[in-house]
């Protein structure tokens, strides 16, 4: 299993790395590469006769997701969507998160498996971040300074739009900000760990992303408030605030205002306020006229021009509204689908949260919850959802949020089977 954790922390590095994996290419190497890592695993469950990797685990996300797979698969068959190509897409990429959702409850079971988890994000997160930095300071207009954007955007680290940066790193601060703020980091790793915390939360100011920094506001309020309900130290929320207080001495010394004037000539690209509100209504329209089933999966860009109200010569491929471009495409079923998803997500993690002991995987239940709260309150305002690598993060973290985090056994005996897993 140990590789193919491995293999699956691969993918999410190769998704940010890859711009986020919105590109045909690196959507098909995710693609490729969940369906290689689903036969190793298949196969490795055939021939392990050990009782442990004999049991199969289903996380309290999988299903809405297949259900919502099928769904889409329902479109297809029946004809019931604007699109047989986009919708067939799209359904390739569900059914890749899904594998992966499904191998990550496979192969992370014990505490020891997270915890390598948690470095990898926590390491990859202040590298992204350190390079999102860089490359503002020294922005030449490319992206990795050599590829020319050919569409436009306003990049930061790997990626086109810095709000879609900011999706990622409102998943990765928590990793590191919650063990700080409820005490469970060692001495003599605290200021590796609050420097993985304060790089991200520094990028994610320099971003200057709207939704990004009202998200991170709902990290850090949720995050003092359950800290308040669990009653940590004072001495612990104190290394929380002064990691917060260091990120904004952190933005300052950068100059913040003189870097944000280098991509002033940029900010015609965004959509407006204006724009976005009448995008919101028209996807609305759209999701009257096809309030059961939607128009199918990922066709909102085939159907929109039909009900475009504020005509701007640009080509809309998605709402900046994540929640209104699914009842568009999917209909009433495919948001009982999402909010059975959510319902699982929020139930199952508070509960996790509220009823454990300050351990471990207390941290880790907190973490998974707090970045999926922040990106779901992004989705309000953006399409990370329709991110490939965000998504694919987001629900990592959710089962994070989710999972049940077995103490690993010692290391001279083999794992001892488990009877229940939720």
């Amino acid at each position: 299993m140990k590789f193919l954790r491995f293999c699956i922390c691969a993918l999410i590095a190769f998704g940010v790395l890859a711009h986020g994996g919105v590109e045909d290419w690196a959507r098909a190497v995710i693609e490729t590469g969940a369906g290689l890592l689903f036969f190793l695993w298949s196969f490795l469950f055939y021939f392990d006769k050990s009782d442990d990797q004999k049991r199969v685990y289903i996380s309290p996300l999988l299903p809405p997701l297949i259900l919502l797979a099928a769904v889409a698969l329902g479109q297809l068959l029946l004809r019931a969507t604007a699109s047989t190509y986009d919708t067939r897409m799209e359904l390739n990429l569900l059914v890749a998160y899904i594998l992966i959702l499904f191998l990550a409850t496979q192969a992370f079971r014990y505490s020891d498996d997270w915890r390598g988890y948690v470095w990898f994000i926590m390491i990859f997160g202040f590298l992204v971040a350190t390079f999102g930095i860089l490359q503002q300071l020294t922005f030449n207009g490319k992206l990795y300074w050599f590829r020319e954007m050919r569409y436009g955007g306003i990049p930061f680290g790997p990626y086109v739009n810095r709000n879609h940066f900011a999706g990622f790193i409102e998943l990765v601060i928590p990793v590191s900000l919650v063990p700080l703020v409820l005490g469970k980091v060692r001495r003599e790793r605290w200021f590796v760990v609050a420097i993985c915390a304060l790089l991200p939360i520094g990028a994610l100011f320099l971003s200057a992303s709207r939704g990004g920094v009202v998200s991170f506001g709902v990290e850090v309020g949720l995050l003092l408030l359950i800290s308040l309900l669990r009653r940590t130290g004072s001495r612990h929320v104190l290394a929380g605030g002064l990691v917060l207080f260091l990120a904004f001495l952190f933005v300052s010394w950068l100059g913040v205002k003189q870097v944000l004037d280098r991509f002033s000539s940029m900010q015609t690209l965004e959509v407006t306020t204006g724009k976005r509100a009448s995008m919101r209504q028209d996807t609305w329209r759209i999701f009257l006229d096809h309030e059961y089933t939607g128009t199918g999966l990922g066709t909102l860009q085939t159907v929109f021009p039909a009900y475009e109200t504020q005509y701007d010569g640009k080509i809309v491929n998605h709402t900046h509204n994540d929640y209104l471009e699914l009842l568009a495409e999917t209909g009433i079923a495919g948001g009982f689908c999402f909010a059975w998803l959510l319902g699982a997500l929020f139930f199952v993690s508070l509960r996790q949260v509220l009823q454990r002991d300050k351990s471990f995987a207390a941290s880790l239940h907190l973490s998974g919850l707090l970045g999926c709260s922040a990106f779901l309150v992004h989705s309000l305002v953006d399409f990370n959802l329709h991110i490939p690598a965000n998504a694919l993060l987001f629900l990592l973290t959710a089962h994070l949020a989710t999972t049940v985090v077995i103490p690993s056994p010692p290391s001279d005996l083999p794992p001892r089977p488990l009877r229940h897993q939720h």
